[in-house]
């Protein structure tokens, strides 16, 4: 498939006139041998070569022999640590070792090290270029970095890949939790592009059927590999790596990470945040995203039975106390809360006004949310069977996370971006 011709140029209806910055996708037995034609055409004269120990042996000696092959002159940096975190710490290592001499970067991994190599690149103002190693995240083909700054999960303004390389004669090696970790992260656009309707009728945010039409093709055929994936079948894992970086490139035609992302992330956020204040453990990003998909949908399930009570949720939202619940947030999250609670000063999502504006659309479109939520949410039953056909954990307690934090964790959900997902629509309905 060449991905880059899967979205036509021509004007959409949404009005918007959609870009990526990914000059080449290529993908498939043997694509790593395009890696130095692709760096001549963007002038390269030096390479500077990012990897952690794990990635370097995976691909990053194949990259340096490519490199050498044809004569382009590189350096090297290679983390020491087997797994990174990605903060300020692992950034500013980055930073300090990286060659000035160089005019390209080259980052070999997935998620940590794709995203380090984004901002690097963005401060180098240099092309850069992505030799996955896993098709585990949908980050490939972003122009942002999920990072934890200040212990708050944000994400961060970088550079979008010139070049993303998925060989799958190397991605096929990938370990097995990141196979899972890749259907994760792209059966939770079942809850994004779900939610990403909801706000458009609720709200009125922006919202393009194209695109959504885009990650919806792209997941329905990784679910229709998925049997495959864990018995490395190149055409399956081939199906999530592309699927993972359709919504990559989704997210840029959309401007903004709703085509793939949504309260099944925060989820993941949230359990992540905690994992860096408090030492608790924490999965595979895509892991834990396929059990907050679950946990959405079996509440999902649960909202089709509800009947709004328009007096009970204005009640609910006037009797509010924003600062009881501001220090659940710091006692459940530790210092990252602050940022989230500072937010709410520019989001206003809990003033009684504006929720009464929300609440009216919200009853008055009622039957039309269901159908939304009918069409792409799949019946939690559904997800089981699909989960366990591939041995992917459907309760946090199989992450290693404590199951009776979840409620909490559903609740914080709806500080972590300025995003109206399913924890701020319960919110509305006083539930």
């Amino acid at each position: 498939m060449d991905i880059l011709r899967t979205f036509p140029a021509e004007a959409c209806a949404c009005g918007k006139e959609h870009k990526a910055a990914v000059r080449a996708v290529h993908c498939g037995s043997g694509a790593l041998e395009n890696l130095p034609g692709c760096l001549q055409e963007l002038g390269a004269k030096k390479v500077f070569v990012l990897a952690d120990v794990n990635t370097y042996q995976a691909a990053g000696e194949a990259v340096c022999r490519h490199l050498k092959r044809v004569g382009i002159p590189f350096s090297e940096f290679v983390f020491p640590e087997g797994e990174i975190e990605p903060d300020e710490r692992s950034v500013g290592s980055a930073v300090m070792h990286f060659d000035r001499s160089c005019d390209a970067v080259v980052a070999v991994g997935s998620g940590v090290i794709n995203d380090i190599g984004k901002i690097l690149s963005h401060m180098a103002a240099a092309p850069y270029c992505i030799v996955a190693t896993a098709p585990s995240m949908d980050g490939y083909a972003s122009a942002t970095s999920s990072m934890s700054r200040d212990g708050l999960k944000v994400s961060l303004p970088s550079k979008c890949a010139d070049v993303i390389i998925g060989d799958t004669d190397i991605l096929c090696r990938a370990p097995e939790k990141m196979l899972q970790a890749g259907l994760g992260d792209m059966v939770a656009k079942y809850i994004s592009l779900c939610e990403w309707r909801i706000s458009h009728l609720v709200t009125g945010e922006y919202y393009c059927e194209r695109v959504a039409a885009l990650v919806r093709q792209a997941l329905a055929r990784c679910v229709e590999n998925a049997e495959g994936l864990l018995k490395r079948k190149p055409e399956a894992v081939e199906a999530v790596f592309e699927g993972l970086v359709l919504g990559g490139l989704a997210m840029a035609y959309a401007g903004t990470s709703r085509p793939a992302s949504g309260v099944e992330h925060y989820f993941s956020h949230i359990w992540d945040m905690r994992g860096l204040e408090f030492g608790t453990k924490v999965d595979l990003h895509g892991r834990q995203c396929a059990v907050g998909t679950l946990l959405a949908a079996r509440l999902y399930a649960r909202l089709r039975e509800v009947k709004p009570d328009r007096e009970k949720a204005r009640r609910h939202a006037e009797n509010f106390d924003f600062a009881a619940w501001a220090e659940k947030l710091r006692t459940f999250l530790g210092k990252g809360a602050e940022t989230m609670i500072a937010q709410e000063e520019k989001e206003k999502k809990y003033d009684p006004a504006l929720h009464r504006a929300r609440l009216d659309v919200i009853i008055e479109n009622w039957e039309k949310l269901l159908e939304i939520i009918e069409e792409e949410v799949p019946k939690p039953e559904t997800l089981c069977t699909l989960f366990d056909k591939t041995g992917m954990p459907k309760t946090p307690g199989e992450l290693g996370i404590a199951d009776e934090i979840t409620d909490m964790a559903f609740a914080a959900t709806k500080d972590i971006r300025d995003k109206y997902v399913l924890s701020r629509l319960v919110w509305d309905l006083g539930i």
